[in-house]
C-alpha cells in the first residue's frame, strides 16, 4: 500500500478474491488482529490461519464493501484509519445470505524504503467491531436505523 488510505480497498480486494497470500501481505509481520467476535491473534501466520478456513467454507462466496471514514496521522510513518465494512455472506453461510456491517480501526506503519524512497504501508493492528443495537444486542446495518431509536449509540 502506497498510503494509509489504500488499506480499505486492499483489504476488500484480498477478501473478495479469497486470496490469503494477498491478505497476509497487508500486515506487518507481528501485527495484531481482533475479529468481530473478539478473537485476538498476533502475527501474519495467525491472521491467515484465522481467515483461511472460513474463506474455504462459510465465507467462500462472501464479499466485502469498504468505505474509508478517516485517516489520522500520528507522525511520520504512522497513522490510524477507520473504515466501514459491509460483509455480504452468501449461500455457503449456515445462516444463508445476509449482510453485516462493521467498523474497522487499523493502525498502519510505513516500512523502510530503499535508496531514499518512501516504503510501503502495512497494517500493524486491526480491530473489527460489529454494529449492534445497544438496547437489544441485535446486529444492525448502518443505513437502516433501529425502529424509533435512531442510529445505535
Amino acid at each position: 500500500m502506497q498510503k494509509p488510505e489504500d488499506a480499505p480497498r486492499a483489504f476488500q480486494d484480498a477478501w473478495n478474491n479469497h486470496d490469503m497470500a494477498a491478505l497476509g501481505a497487508l500486515f506487518d509481520e507481528d501485527a495484531t488482529f481482533v475479529n468481530r467476535f473478539g478473537h485476538y491473534v498476533r502475527g501474519v501466520g495467525q491472521i491467515v490461519e484465522l481467515h483461511a478456513p472460513i474463506h474455504a467454507t462459510i465465507y467462500s462466496d462472501s464479499t466485502l464493501r469498504n468505505e474509508l471514514i478517516d485517516v489520522v496521522a500520528l507522525g511520520d510513518g504512522a497513522a490510524v484509519i477507520h473504515f466501514w465494512s459491509r460483509l455480504a455472506a452468501g449461500a455457503a453461510h449456515p445462516a444463508g445470505p445476509h449482510a453485516v456491517d462493521t467498523l474497522i480501526l487499523a493502525v498502519l506503519t510505513q516500512q523502510a524504503g530503499q535508496s531514499g524512497q518512501a516504503g510501503e504501508w502495512r497494517i500493524k493492528a486491526l480491530e473489527n467491531v460489529t454494529l449492534t443495537n445497544p438496547r437489544t444486542g441485535e446486529t444492525v446495518l448502518r443505513d437502516s436505523p433501529a425502529p424509533s431509536q435512531g442510529r445505535p449509540a
